[in-house]
Protein backbone atom coordinates (compact mmCIF):
# COMPACT_ATOMS: atom_id res chain seq x y z
CA UNK A 1 0.00 0.00 0.00
CA UNK A 2 1.02 3.61 -0.49
CA UNK A 3 2.09 5.78 2.44
CA UNK A 4 1.89 9.56 2.09
CA UNK A 5 3.41 11.83 4.72
CA UNK A 6 2.69 15.52 5.24
CA UNK A 7 5.83 16.22 3.20
CA UNK A 8 4.39 14.23 0.30
CA UNK A 9 1.14 16.22 0.46
CA UNK A 10 3.18 19.44 0.49
CA UNK A 11 5.12 18.25 -2.58
CA UNK A 12 1.88 17.44 -4.45
CA UNK A 13 0.52 20.89 -3.57
CA UNK A 14 3.67 22.58 -4.83
CA UNK A 15 3.61 20.48 -7.99
CA UNK A 16 0.10 21.48 -9.07
CA UNK A 17 -0.30 24.73 -7.07
CA UNK A 18 -2.63 25.30 -4.11
CA UNK A 19 -5.26 27.20 -6.09
CA UNK A 20 -5.36 24.47 -8.73
CA UNK A 21 -5.50 21.79 -6.03
CA UNK A 22 -8.52 23.49 -4.44
CA UNK A 23 -10.18 23.81 -7.84
CA UNK A 24 -9.58 20.13 -8.62
CA UNK A 25 -11.00 19.20 -5.23
CA UNK A 26 -14.04 21.41 -5.86
CA UNK A 27 -14.70 19.69 -9.18
CA UNK A 28 -14.35 16.29 -7.52
CA UNK A 29 -16.75 17.32 -4.75
CA UNK A 30 -19.32 18.50 -7.28
CA UNK A 31 -19.13 15.16 -9.04
CA UNK A 32 -19.41 13.21 -5.79
CA UNK A 33 -22.19 15.29 -4.21
CA UNK A 34 -23.97 14.91 -7.55
CA UNK A 35 -24.25 11.14 -7.00
CA UNK A 36 -25.38 11.40 -3.39
CA UNK A 37 -27.47 8.21 -3.51
CA UNK A 38 -24.41 6.13 -4.46
CA UNK A 39 -22.90 6.26 -0.99
CA UNK A 40 -23.21 4.55 2.35
CA UNK A 41 -23.45 7.64 4.59
CA UNK A 42 -23.49 8.18 8.33
CA UNK A 43 -22.68 10.94 10.83
CA UNK A 44 -19.14 10.78 12.16
CA UNK A 45 -18.38 8.77 15.26
CA UNK A 46 -17.18 11.19 17.93
CA UNK A 47 -15.66 10.64 21.37
CA UNK A 48 -15.70 13.77 23.49
CA UNK A 49 -13.21 14.66 26.20
CA UNK A 50 -13.04 17.74 28.43
CA UNK A 51 -10.05 18.91 26.39
CA UNK A 52 -11.36 18.06 22.90
CA UNK A 53 -12.78 15.45 20.57
CA UNK A 54 -11.54 12.49 18.49
CA UNK A 55 -13.61 11.42 15.49
CA UNK A 56 -13.82 8.69 12.87
CA UNK A 57 -15.44 9.63 9.56
CA UNK A 58 -16.29 6.73 7.18
CA UNK A 59 -17.78 6.86 3.68
CA UNK A 60 -17.99 4.40 0.81
CA UNK A 61 -19.41 3.64 -2.61
CA UNK A 62 -19.09 0.37 -4.55
CA UNK A 63 -15.50 1.16 -5.59
CA UNK A 64 -13.80 2.70 -2.56
CA UNK A 65 -14.12 2.74 1.22
CA UNK A 66 -12.52 5.66 3.04
CA UNK A 67 -12.22 6.88 6.58
CA UNK A 68 -10.55 9.74 8.38
CA UNK A 69 -9.29 9.86 11.95
CA UNK A 70 -9.27 13.45 13.18
CA UNK A 71 -9.04 15.29 16.48
CA UNK A 72 -10.09 18.74 17.65
CA UNK A 73 -8.12 20.03 20.64
CA UNK A 74 -8.06 23.86 20.68
CA UNK A 75 -5.73 23.94 23.70
CA UNK A 76 -2.98 22.15 21.77
CA UNK A 77 -1.66 25.43 20.36
CA UNK A 78 -0.56 26.44 23.85
CA UNK A 79 1.79 23.44 23.79
CA UNK A 80 3.07 24.01 20.26
CA UNK A 81 0.85 21.34 18.68
CA UNK A 82 -1.80 21.58 15.97
CA UNK A 83 -5.37 21.85 17.23
CA UNK A 84 -6.48 19.58 14.37
CA UNK A 85 -4.46 16.61 13.08
CA UNK A 86 -5.76 13.86 10.83
CA UNK A 87 -4.86 10.70 8.94
CA UNK A 88 -6.96 8.98 6.28
CA UNK A 89 -7.19 5.72 4.38
CA UNK A 90 -8.69 4.66 1.06
CA UNK A 91 -9.37 0.98 0.44
CA UNK A 92 -10.56 -1.17 -2.45
CA UNK A 93 -14.22 -1.90 -1.66
CA UNK A 94 -14.08 -4.98 -3.88
CA UNK A 95 -11.55 -6.90 -1.77
CA UNK A 96 -11.17 -4.74 1.34
CA UNK A 97 -7.44 -4.21 0.88
CA UNK A 98 -6.05 -0.79 1.87
CA UNK A 99 -4.65 1.17 -1.07
CA UNK A 100 -3.26 4.30 0.61
CA UNK A 101 -2.73 5.68 4.11
CA UNK A 102 -1.90 9.37 4.32
CA UNK A 103 -1.67 12.50 6.40
CA UNK A 104 -4.92 14.42 6.10
CA UNK A 105 -4.11 17.47 8.20
CA UNK A 106 -3.31 19.50 5.08
CA UNK A 107 -5.92 17.69 2.99
CA UNK A 108 -8.66 18.55 5.49
CA UNK A 109 -7.86 22.24 5.08
CA UNK A 110 -7.84 21.90 1.27
CA UNK A 111 -11.11 19.95 1.09
CA UNK A 112 -12.75 22.37 3.54
CA UNK A 113 -11.82 25.27 1.26
CA UNK A 114 -13.07 23.30 -1.75
CA UNK A 115 -16.39 22.57 -0.04
CA UNK A 116 -16.76 26.27 0.72
CA UNK A 117 -16.14 27.03 -2.96
CA UNK A 118 -18.74 24.50 -4.06
CA UNK A 119 -21.39 25.88 -1.71
CA UNK A 120 -20.56 29.47 -2.64
CA UNK A 121 -21.02 28.69 -6.33
CA UNK A 122 -24.73 28.23 -5.53
CA UNK A 123 -25.14 30.69 -2.66
CA UNK A 124 -22.81 33.67 -3.14
CA UNK A 125 -23.27 36.42 -5.71
CA UNK A 126 -20.99 35.82 -8.67
CA UNK A 127 -20.13 39.53 -8.59
CA UNK A 128 -18.72 39.39 -5.02
CA UNK A 129 -15.89 41.88 -4.59
CA UNK A 130 -15.05 41.64 -0.89
CA UNK A 131 -14.36 38.91 1.63
CA UNK A 132 -14.31 39.10 5.43
CA UNK A 133 -12.39 36.41 7.33
CA UNK A 134 -13.22 36.08 11.03
CA UNK A 135 -10.62 33.87 12.68
CA UNK A 136 -7.19 33.71 11.05
CA UNK A 137 -6.06 30.35 12.37
CA UNK A 138 -5.05 27.26 10.40
CA UNK A 139 -7.97 27.33 7.94
CA UNK A 140 -7.91 31.03 7.02
CA UNK A 141 -5.28 31.11 4.27
CA UNK A 142 -6.80 28.11 2.45
CA UNK A 143 -10.23 29.75 2.48
CA UNK A 144 -8.77 33.02 1.23
CA UNK A 145 -6.82 31.41 -1.62
CA UNK A 146 -9.95 29.53 -2.66
CA UNK A 147 -12.22 32.58 -2.72
CA UNK A 148 -9.58 34.79 -4.33
CA UNK A 149 -9.18 32.24 -7.11
CA UNK A 150 -12.90 32.10 -7.84
CA UNK A 151 -14.06 35.70 -7.35
CA UNK A 152 -12.69 39.06 -8.46
CA UNK A 153 -12.02 40.16 -4.89
CA UNK A 154 -10.91 43.75 -4.47
CA UNK A 155 -10.63 43.78 -0.67
CA UNK A 156 -10.14 41.16 2.04
CA UNK A 157 -10.94 42.24 5.59
CA UNK A 158 -9.72 40.09 8.47
CA UNK A 159 -9.87 39.92 12.25
CA UNK A 160 -8.77 37.60 15.03
CA UNK A 161 -8.68 38.10 18.79
CA UNK A 162 -5.07 36.84 18.55
CA UNK A 163 -3.00 39.61 16.96
CA UNK A 164 -0.21 37.11 16.31
CA UNK A 165 -2.55 35.04 14.16
CA UNK A 166 -3.39 38.16 12.15
CA UNK A 167 0.32 38.83 11.58
CA UNK A 168 0.82 35.20 10.49
CA UNK A 169 -2.12 35.41 8.08
CA UNK A 170 -0.81 38.60 6.44
CA UNK A 171 2.72 37.19 6.19
CA UNK A 172 1.60 33.94 4.56
CA UNK A 173 -0.50 35.75 1.93
CA UNK A 174 1.90 38.64 1.30
CA UNK A 175 3.08 37.28 -2.06
CA UNK A 176 -0.37 36.84 -3.61
CA UNK A 177 -1.11 40.48 -4.53
CA UNK A 178 -4.25 40.60 -2.39
CA UNK A 179 -5.52 43.78 -0.77
CA UNK A 180 -5.49 42.60 2.86
CA UNK A 181 -7.07 44.97 5.36
CA UNK A 182 -6.59 44.23 9.09
CA UNK A 183 -9.56 45.22 11.24
CA UNK A 184 -9.91 46.12 14.89
CA UNK A 185 -13.16 44.24 15.43
CA UNK A 186 -15.50 41.67 13.91
CA UNK A 187 -18.09 44.30 13.09
CA UNK A 188 -15.54 46.42 11.25
CA UNK A 189 -14.51 43.38 9.18
CA UNK A 190 -18.00 42.20 8.18
CA UNK A 191 -19.46 45.65 7.48
CA UNK A 192 -20.41 45.66 3.78
CA UNK A 193 -18.54 42.43 2.93
CA UNK A 194 -20.06 40.33 0.13
CA UNK A 195 -18.82 37.03 1.59
CA UNK A 196 -18.10 36.37 5.28
CA UNK A 197 -16.13 33.31 6.38
CA UNK A 198 -16.21 32.46 10.08
CA UNK A 199 -13.47 30.08 11.21
CA UNK A 200 -13.10 30.49 14.96
CA UNK A 201 -11.91 27.75 17.32
CA UNK A 202 -13.47 28.48 20.72
CA UNK A 203 -15.62 25.54 21.85
CA UNK A 204 -18.59 27.44 23.23
CA UNK A 205 -21.61 29.35 21.98
CA UNK A 206 -20.63 32.65 20.38
CA UNK A 207 -22.50 35.47 18.68
CA UNK A 208 -19.90 36.89 16.32
CA UNK A 209 -22.41 39.20 14.61
CA UNK A 210 -26.11 39.56 13.97
CA UNK A 211 -28.17 40.12 10.88
CA UNK A 212 -28.15 43.87 11.41
CA UNK A 213 -24.34 43.97 11.13
CA UNK A 214 -24.16 42.57 7.60
CA UNK A 215 -25.36 43.91 4.27
CA UNK A 216 -28.24 42.55 2.18
CA UNK A 217 -26.99 39.91 -0.23
CA UNK A 218 -24.18 38.68 2.02
CA UNK A 219 -23.18 35.03 1.85
CA UNK A 220 -22.02 33.62 5.20
CA UNK A 221 -19.65 30.65 5.05
CA UNK A 222 -19.69 29.31 8.63
CA UNK A 223 -17.02 26.64 9.06
CA UNK A 224 -16.08 27.03 12.73
CA UNK A 225 -18.92 25.07 14.31
CA UNK A 226 -18.10 21.35 14.40
CA UNK A 227 -19.28 19.85 17.68
CA UNK A 228 -22.17 20.03 20.16
CA UNK A 229 -22.19 23.26 22.16
CA UNK A 230 -19.93 25.11 19.69
CA UNK A 231 -21.60 27.76 17.54
CA UNK A 232 -20.57 31.09 16.04
CA UNK A 233 -23.85 32.82 15.17
CA UNK A 234 -27.00 33.81 17.12
CA UNK A 235 -30.01 31.51 16.87
CA UNK A 236 -32.19 34.40 15.66
CA UNK A 237 -30.04 34.81 12.56
CA UNK A 238 -30.77 31.23 11.46
CA UNK A 239 -34.45 32.06 11.10
CA UNK A 240 -33.73 35.01 8.81
CA UNK A 241 -31.40 33.48 6.21
CA UNK A 242 -31.45 30.80 3.51
CA UNK A 243 -29.65 27.98 5.33
CA UNK A 244 -27.85 25.08 3.63
CA UNK A 245 -26.11 22.15 5.36
CA UNK A 246 -24.03 19.17 4.26
CA UNK A 247 -25.81 16.24 5.96
CA UNK A 248 -28.80 17.02 8.14
CA UNK A 249 -28.40 14.24 10.79
CA UNK A 250 -24.85 15.39 11.54
CA UNK A 251 -25.49 19.13 11.21
CA UNK A 252 -28.33 19.01 13.76
CA UNK A 253 -25.81 17.70 16.30
CA UNK A 254 -22.80 19.85 15.44
CA UNK A 255 -23.72 22.83 13.27
CA UNK A 256 -25.18 26.25 13.84
CA UNK A 257 -28.54 24.55 13.29
CA UNK A 258 -28.14 22.69 16.62
CA UNK A 259 -29.70 25.88 18.05
CA UNK A 260 -32.84 25.36 15.95
CA UNK A 261 -34.48 22.48 14.12
CA UNK A 262 -34.54 20.80 10.73
CA UNK A 263 -37.42 22.99 9.62
CA UNK A 264 -35.01 25.92 9.26
CA UNK A 265 -32.91 24.07 6.69
CA UNK A 266 -33.58 25.11 3.10
CA UNK A 267 -31.49 22.34 1.53
CA UNK A 268 -28.59 19.96 1.82
CA UNK A 269 -25.66 20.82 -0.43
CA UNK A 270 -26.29 17.73 -2.56
CA UNK A 271 -29.78 19.01 -3.39
CA UNK A 272 -28.26 22.19 -4.84
CA UNK A 273 -25.70 20.21 -6.82
CA UNK A 274 -28.35 17.79 -8.14
CA UNK A 275 -30.69 20.66 -9.01
CA UNK A 276 -33.62 19.50 -6.89
CA UNK A 277 -33.50 22.77 -4.93
CA UNK A 278 -32.18 26.19 -5.92
CA UNK A 279 -29.56 28.24 -4.11
CA UNK A 280 -29.60 32.02 -4.22
CA UNK A 281 -32.86 33.55 -5.49
CA UNK A 282 -31.82 37.18 -5.77
CA UNK A 283 -29.07 39.65 -4.97
CA UNK A 284 -30.53 40.78 -1.65
CA UNK A 285 -31.19 37.57 0.22
CA UNK A 286 -28.69 36.48 2.87
CA UNK A 287 -27.43 32.92 2.54
CA UNK A 288 -25.68 30.72 5.10
CA UNK A 289 -23.65 27.59 4.49
CA UNK A 290 -23.59 25.85 7.86
CA UNK A 291 -20.56 23.63 7.32
CA UNK A 292 -19.33 21.10 9.89
CA UNK A 293 -17.20 18.89 7.63
CA UNK A 294 -18.60 15.62 6.29
CA UNK A 295 -17.04 12.25 5.43
CA UNK A 296 -18.01 12.46 1.74
CA UNK A 297 -15.65 15.44 1.45
CA UNK A 298 -12.78 13.29 2.76
CA UNK A 299 -13.80 10.48 0.38
CA UNK A 300 -13.62 12.95 -2.50
CA UNK A 301 -10.20 14.38 -1.67
CA UNK A 302 -8.75 10.92 -0.96
CA UNK A 303 -10.06 9.72 -4.32
CA UNK A 304 -8.34 12.47 -6.30
CA UNK A 305 -5.13 12.30 -4.23
CA UNK A 306 -4.89 8.56 -4.90
CA UNK A 307 -5.22 9.32 -8.59
CA UNK A 308 -2.58 12.08 -8.39
CA UNK A 309 0.00 10.01 -6.51
CA UNK A 310 -0.34 7.08 -8.87
CA UNK A 311 0.00 9.45 -11.83
CA UNK A 312 2.95 11.48 -10.50
CA UNK A 313 4.61 8.75 -8.38
CA UNK A 314 4.50 10.44 -4.99
CA UNK A 315 4.61 8.54 -1.71
CA UNK A 316 6.25 5.29 -0.61
CA UNK A 317 5.03 1.80 -1.40
CA UNK A 318 5.34 -0.57 1.56
CA UNK A 319 4.33 -4.18 2.20
CA UNK A 320 2.30 -3.64 5.37
CA UNK A 321 0.12 -6.77 5.18
CA UNK A 322 1.30 -10.41 5.28
CA UNK A 323 2.17 -11.77 1.84
CA UNK A 324 1.42 -15.51 1.72
CA UNK A 325 1.36 -18.16 -0.97
CA UNK A 326 -1.60 -19.92 0.63
CA UNK A 327 -4.27 -17.45 1.85
CA UNK A 328 -5.50 -20.10 4.31
CA UNK A 329 -2.06 -20.49 5.91
CA UNK A 330 -1.62 -17.27 7.90
CA UNK A 331 0.19 -19.17 10.66
CA UNK A 332 2.83 -20.24 8.17
CA UNK A 333 3.81 -16.61 7.64
CA UNK A 334 5.37 -16.62 11.11
CA UNK A 335 7.86 -19.27 10.06
CA UNK A 336 8.66 -17.79 6.64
Amino acid sequence: MLILTASDIRDITRHIGLEQFINRATASLKQDFGRWDSYCLSPRYATYFPQGVIELMPCSDNEFYTFKYVNGHPGNVLNGKLSVAAIGQISDAGNGYPLMLCDMTLLTAIRTAATSMLAASYLARSTAKSLAVIGTGAQAEFQTVGFAGNYALEKIFYFDIDSGAMVKYARNLAGLSLDLIPCGSILEAVHGADIVTTATAAKHRQMLFGLQEIAPGTHINAIGGDCPGKTELPAQLLRQVKLVVEYTPQSLIEGEIQQGDAGLIHAELAELVCGTKIGRDNNREITLFDSVGFALEDFSILRIVYKLVTEFKFGTEIAMLPEVEDPKDLFGFLAS
